[in-house]
């Protein structure tokens, strides 16, 4: 993953953007970021589709049915939004990447609640459950948490605590861990490198193998996960693999594979609908502040080729 941003005009003007339900018909296989974006990770809380920049931080609100978007934070100087999350109280958690810092926003406004700092290396995904906020670092073995606040508030920064991986899961150069899920068994994360996933323990950040049969998972990113469905983004492959994930997670069959000519180096992918949003970093392109992203639509039912 290149780790050189440009920096974002400040002539990118926010576009009105209203919250709430959307049309069921989606006709759109595109929608436009604005020039110079820089993406990396996306979310949705069902409705609308939300994507950080690497450039400088910022988030925007995407309408998948009109296309239309609309900066709700217009990032700062030093920041960097990686992966995001949303968690059903209405918030955005952002993993600043080389910044150390985990940002929560309100998914509406884009106003900052709390911020979290950690001693850590690179800190790329994100997962939300009930319990925590779940935070990957590609560079050093551990998963960031922050607890979730009794009531829907969020945790002083104190709270938050680094939990270090321990067995199956070893780092080596380069990017490491990567893209993150939530299960009942435990969070499952994928190793950009070998292409392998592992469950973690939350409790105790003990690694096991997941059993995958050999599929090709090198240059995993962002994962999505849709009952025992997952999908894995292979971003310099231009292509996301669908996996059935067991109960226990320990095992995940490969079921199919989606890509698109549209595809330019994606990075992670939300799920809205039947409908797989994916956001494309362009990270074999110079990026500079006009140079156009994307997100594309690949429809998880199509026939798509592989």
């Amino acid at each position: 993953m290149r780790r050189s941003f440009p920096v974002l005009g400040t002539t990118i003007l926010s576009l009105g953007l209203a919250a709430g339900p959307v049309a069921a018909q989606d006709t759109l296989d595109r929608i436009e970021m604005p020039d110079g974006w820089a993406p990396e990770g996306i979310t949705t809380d069902g409705e609308r589709l939300f994507a950080g920049s690497l450039a400088n931080g910022a988030v925007l609100a995407a309408d998948p049915v009109t296309g239309e978007t609309a900066i709700i934070n217009e990032g700062a100087e030093g920041w960097i939004t990686a992966g995001i999350d949303y968690d059903e109280a209405g918030r955005l958690w952002a993993a600043g990447a080389g910044t150390g810092e985990v940002r929560a926003h309100d998914a509406d406004t884009g106003e900052v609640l709390a911020t979290y700092p950690f001693e850590a290396g690179f800190l790329n995904d994100v997962a939300v459950t009930p319990e925590a906020v779940y935070i990957t670092d590609s560079f050093v073995p551990q998963v960031l948490v922050v607890p979730m606040a009794d009531g829907g508030g969020v945790v002083a920064p104190e709270e938050a605590f680094a939990l270090p991986i321990s067995g199956d899961l070893v780092y080596g150069d380069g990017f490491n861990v990567n893209g993150i899920v939530a299960t009942d068994a435990g969070l499952v994360v994928v190793h950009s490198g070998t292409g392998e996933l592992f469950r973690i323990d939350p409790a105790s950040g003990q690694a096991t193998r997941i059993d995958t049969s050999g599929v090709d998972l090198t240059a995993g990113d962002g994962m999505e996960l849709d009952g025992d469905t997952l999908y894995v983004v292979r971003n310099q492959a231009n292509r996301v693999v669908v996996l059935e994930l067991a109960d226990d997670a320990t095992s995940a069959t490969a079921l199919d594979e989606l890509t698109s000519d549209d595809l330019a180096v994606p990075t992670t992918a939300a799920l809205v609908g039947d409908d797989l949003w994916a956001v494309n970093a362009r990270f074999d392109t110079d990026a500079t502040p006009d140079t156009p992203y994307w997100i594309t639509r690949l429809a998880a039912g199509d026939d798509m080729d592989a």
